[in-house]
């Protein structure tokens, strides 16, 4: 059985350091309302799945929604750099 932890996983798998792994499926229990997935099922459900690049983590808690892997509800998808507005101007 692997011993390795989930943060070690995602870190190898996307070239990432482990704080930026931490970071990613912290934001994907985030993207779920009120029942947080533990971060070896997001693990394990990713591993799954063929992702070329680090995927958003919303878009993995929605997959895993949609999955019935974690059936809880979703917090609504933050927006993207597009979808800001720039209070700044041009």
């Amino acid at each position: 059985m692997d011993k390795s932890k989930p943060i070690e996983i995602i870190a190898a798998r996307f070239q990432l350091s482990r704080e930026s792994a931490r970071y990613f499926l912290d934001r994907v229990q985030k993207s779920f309302q009120s029942e947080k997935p533990p971060h070896q099922l997001i693990v394990e459900f990713m591993s799954a799945e063929t992702f070329e690049s680090l995927p958003k983590p919303h878009y993995v808690a929605r997959l895993m929604n949609e999955a019935g892997v974690w059936a809880h509800g979703l917090n609504p998808e933050p927006p993207g750099q597009a979808d800001e507005v720039d209070h700044y101007g041009p």
